[in-house]
Formats: C-alpha cells, sequence, structure tokens
C-alpha cells in the first residue's frame, strides 16, 4: 500500500509531539529529583491530616526520587496554610493537603484571601473518611430512631459536642437536623478530647465524631456507636448502618484529604505528581491509617477531586445557610 505524502507528514508530527512529551516529562521528573518538594498541611503537626500526609510524603520521595516534607502552617481555620499555597510558585513544589475546610471555608467566611475554584489546580484525591454517631451507653438512646425520638420528645433539649464552628463533626449535625426534621444544639469545643469527655460525663448527649477519637472507646463500652455518617458501609465497622439506613434517608457526610496545587502549575507536573500518589496510596504504610483513622484510599485523576469538591461545596453551602452559620 502506497503511504502519501499526507500521511507521512502526519506520521512525522505525531513522532514529533511524542519526542516533544517525552522529552519534557523527563524534564519534569528531573527537576522533582533536585528540588524539594513541600506539602503544607494547614493544621498543628500530630494530628490526623499530619499523619496522613506525613505518610504520603514519604511515599511519594520514593516514587519521585526526590525529597518531600511537611510543613505545618495552622491558623484561622486553615486559611493561614491555605493562602500559602495559593500564593505560591506554580511548579509543583508547593501543595496544599486539603480537607473539609477547604470545600466548607467558602460559605463560612464571608471573605477569604484566596478563591477557592480559581487558585487552585487539583491533584489527587487521596482519601475519604466518616464519623461515627455517639452516644453516652448510659443515655438510653440505642439507634438513631431512639436519638430522633428523644430530639422531638425535648425540641433543643439535646447538645451535641463539636470540634468547633465549621468542623465536620458541626455541619454533620446540621444536616441531620435537617433531613431529619430535629434540633440538637451545637456545643463547641477546642478539639475531640474535650467534648468527648463532656459526652462521657453526661454534659452533652451525642456526638458526630471521628474514627480516631472514638474507637477505643467503643471497644471499651465506654461509648456507644449508632451509625455511620458515611454513604456507604464501611469495613471498619462492618455491622454499623448508616445513618440514612438507620431512618435518615439522604443523609451522607464525609471527611476527605485531597492534594492541591497552585493555580497555572503545568499539566505536565500535576500528571507527575498524580501518578507519584497514585502509586503511593497503594503502599502497605497506609494499612495502619486504613484501620486506626478508618480512610478509604482513593486517587485517580486530578479532575476526579475536581469534581468531588465541586459536590462538596454545593452540599455544605446549603447546609451552612439554611442554619445561618457564619465565621467573622
Amino acid at each position: 500500500m502506497l503511504i502519501t505524502a499526507a500521511r507521512m507528514r502526519f506520521a512525522h508530527a505525531l513522532l514529533t509531539i511524542f519526542a516533544c512529551l517525552t522529552v519534557s516529562g523527563a524534564a519534569v521528573a528531573s527537576e522533582f529529583a533536585s528540588q524539594v518538594t513541600r506539602i503544607v498541611v494547614p493544621f498543628a503537626a500530630g494530628g490526623g491530616t499530619d499523619i496522613i500526609a506525613r505518610t504520603l510524603a514519604q511515599e511519594m520521595a520514593k516514587e519521585l526520587n526526590g525529597t518531600v516534607i511537611i510543613e505545618n502552617k495552622p491558623g484561622a481555620g486553615t486559611i493561614v496554610g491555605t493562602e500559602y499555597v495559593a500564593k505560591a510558585e506554580p511548579d509543583g513544589h508547593t501543595l496544599v493537603m486539603a480537607t473539609f475546610a477547604h470545600a466548607v471555608n467558602p460559605s463560612l467566611r464571608a471573605k477569604l484571601p484566596y478563591d477557592t475554584d480559581k487558585d487552585f489546580a487539583p491533584v489527587a484525591l487521596v482519601a475519604r473518611s466518616f464519623n461515627i454517631v455517639v452516644v453516652n451507653p448510659s443515655s438510653g438512646i440505642n439507634s438513631i430512631a431512639d436519638l430522633i425520638a428523644a430530639a422531638k420528645a425535648k425540641p433543643d433539649g439535646l447538645n451535641y459536642g463539636t470540634f468547633g464552628q465549621g468542623t465536620s463533626a458541626h455541619l454533620a449535625g446540621e444536616l441531620f437536623n435537617s433531613l431529619a426534621q430535629v434540633k440538637l444544639t451545637p456545643v463547641h469545643y477546642k478539639g475531640a478530647a474535650p467534648a468527648i469527655t463532656d459526652l462521657l460525663g453526661g454534659t452533652i448527649q451525642v456526638m458526630f465524631t471521628t474514627v480516631a477519637s472514638a474507637t477505643s472507646l467503643i471497644k471499651a463500652g465506654k461509648l456507644k456507636a449508632l451509625a455511620v455518617t458515611s454513604a456507604k458501609r464501611t469495613a471498619a465497622f462492618p455491622d454499623l448502618p448508616t445513618v440514612a439506613e438507620a431512618g435518615v434517608p439522604g443523609y451522607a457526610a464525609e471527611s476527605w484529604y485531597g492534594l492541591f496545587a497552585p493555580a497555572k502549575t503545568p499539566s505536565a507536573t500535576i500528571a507527575l505528581l498524580n501518578k507519584a500518589v497514585d502509586k503511593s496510596l497503594r503502599a502497605p504504610s497506609f494499612d495502619t491509617l486504613v484501620e486506626n483513622e478508618g480512610l478509604i484510599m482513593v486517587g485517580g485523576a486530578p479532575e476526579q477531586l475536581g469534581q468531588y469538591v465541586q459536590g462538596e461545596e454545593a452540599l455544605w453551602r446549603k447546609v451552612v445557610h439554611d442554619a445561618g452559620i457564619k465565621i467573622e
């Protein structure tokens, strides 16, 4: 079969493009091997997000054949660290480990020093997680149906503990109020530990708390778990129903962890980082976190993180608006 000149030119063009892409990818990989990459954690060291980010950094360093370190920049409900990355050089060497707060802050705050939708480029959805609805075993509340009945019998009479305004524990409760048509009153604490202390003491009646903060107490019989807040049952607590299954149709509240770069980071750089994250998430070092933190490792294309966060923003915007929550 004769090869026309047009076909030859087309084939040559494809080979040229492929060669350029190969050289470009090699150049990016070489750059990551020679420079330090920082993952900014917008929380203090030692918390769940910090532990997850450090595990990821350790594995990504192997995949990138370079150095990946953690910088903790807590403050203003994650805004300090997030702003730092928004204004960083878009070269892929400064990333942020975003969480639930990333999607909620635009609704909670009248003004942010960055645009959540325009100033960041998604890299990868690292993991999703869930909270657990827990009560004091002596409360007489043994199911979500019991909780709803108790709340309706005493309007404004039941309190639930949170880790602070706008946290997953707070908004999970407000979503419950909205869908179950009850009025649990939030009581805000500076972290999970003091809230759980008051739950054990009977000062508050319920919490939508994290797996890490509650698991040992559930196993010891000091807290009673009623349901998980995820859309589906989880391997960590296979016998616990979801809140939706237990009587609140449509309920789903998740925590999550996603890696973002500054906007305008080159697509070849994003692709290299995404590949490194994807491979890192399969490492055995995450097995303990899956068990202890209730994580569901995700990975996938950058677009998956972007679409997921857009959905989260829409969900919590309505919850925040309906509950009249504002943080000045």
